[in-house]
């Protein structure tokens, strides 16, 4: 528990492992093994230690919330739910949990569960901005506008020492209309998004989502003649689980995958099909890897971009002479872009252009496409192809 405290944690699971190898049913051992594991992304082995150690000791509300925590992050919302309000019985003012038990409910789309344990949270850690921020998400998924604005405004008076909350506050209120669009999304709101999602990215956006757009972007691609015969140093820009690395697999001799998200990369990793993965900013790692790429793709990540010109002139630095990029966009009339309630930024095609053109980049082929369906309704997006 020192070396778990201090951050060492594959030191502390080591020796987590090490009491459960003498004593296999400790309760204790299990829950703060499952902490450990869900913290260095092993997924599997969170579930199975959270699952015996509330099996251990059923009556223990801290781990049936840690439990909860686990089943949550690996997507597992429903059962999650369960755990939270198995915890609550013995809990009922642990805030944190309150918390997390109305997020899951928010990601399961029941707002308006959600409102009472984030409001009793928010009550019972009033300088916090968690709840706040919390309650802000919920609101806004709930069509609540002015509930959202109070709530994230609340968040951002409250966030003091944690900079990564007052930026998500802001980078909500911007979404919301009550704050300039800055040029791009923060950083850590982006990493720490994808983290939470990697569990479940594959099953939601393939099933719930309908999400096509890396098939799309590699049949334009194979409709502009690149060359589809394994021989092109290729980079999966904003790779995330290797979902959008697939179809470029038959471009490329060497597949390189780019991340923000420890998590997302993890799950690529397993895939087996990259050669090399990196976790870095596109914008600080692309001038890194002059004329090195003769293929560099990016799906539904420029979305996440207001300001174009700078990727699109690190991309054009990263491509070899005559080398291609693909890429997607979420398309609107603002000018020169605009950042939505879903928190993603929409461009404009024509000023797409622009950019492409003073960047350097010959535009090849391009064509409208749905990105993915979401609240009932398609995202409109284009498809785009240019070469250096």
């Amino acid at each position: 528990m020192a070396h778990h405290t201090a951050g060492r944690i594959a030191d502390a699971a080591a020796l987590y492992a090490r009491v459960l190898r003498r004593a296999p049913e400790d309760g204790n051992a299990h829950n703060l093994a499952g902490i450990a594991a869900r913290q260095m992304g092993d997924m599997a082995a969170a579930l199975e230690h959270g699952a015996r150690a509330v099996a251990a000791n059923p009556d223990s509300g801290i781990f049936h919330a840690n439990f909860g925590a686990t089943l949550a992050e690996a997507g597992r919302l429903p059962h999650a739910v369960q755990a939270f309000r198995r915890a609550l019985v013995t809990r009922p003012d642990d805030a944190v949990t309150l918390r997390n038990l109305g997020q899951a409910l928010t990601t399961m789309g029941d707002t308006d569960a959600a409102m009472a344990p984030l409001a009793r949270a928010a009550e019972l850690a009033p300088d916090a901005p968690e709840p706040q921020l919390a309650i802000a998400h919920a609101c806004r998924d709930a069509g609540d506008a002015a509930g959202a604005i109070r709530a994230a405004r609340a968040a951002l008076a409250r966030s003091g020492a944690q900079p990564g909350l007052a930026d998500q506050a802001r980078f909500l209120l911007a979404a919301l209309g009550e704050a300039p669009a800055p040029d791009r999304a923060p950083a850590g709101y982006v990493r720490d998004l994808f983290d939470q999602y990697a569990p479940r990215f594959d099953a939601e956006l393939t099933g719930r989502l309908g999400y096509a757009t890396p098939g799309e972007l590699a049949a334009l691609l194979d409709e502009a003649g690149v060359p589809a015969a394994r021989g092109l140093e290729v980079l999966d820009l904003g790779c995330g689980t290797g979902l959008s690395g697939l179809p470029l697999t038959r471009f490329a001799a060497r597949l390189t995958g780019l991340d923000l998200s420890p998590r997302m990369l993890a799950s690529a990793k397993a895939r087996g099909i990259y050669d090399a993965l990196a976790e870095a900013d596109l914008l600080a790692w692309l001038p890194t890897q002059p004329a090195r790429f003769d293929l560099i793709v990016a799906a539904d990540v420029l979305n996440y971009l207001g300001d174009l010109a700078p990727a699109f002139a690190t991309i054009g630095m990263a491509l070899r002479p005559g080398g291609h990029a693909g890429f997607s966009i979420e398309t609107g009339d603002a000018l020169p872009f605009a950042l939505g309630e879903g928190m993603r930024y929409r461009h404009a095609p024509a000023h797409v252009r622009s950019l492409l053109a003073a960047a350097g980049l010959t535009l090849v082929a391009e064509r409208d496409a749905v990105l993915r369906q979401e609240k009932g309704g398609p995202v409109e997006g284009r498809l785009f192809v240019v070469r250096r």
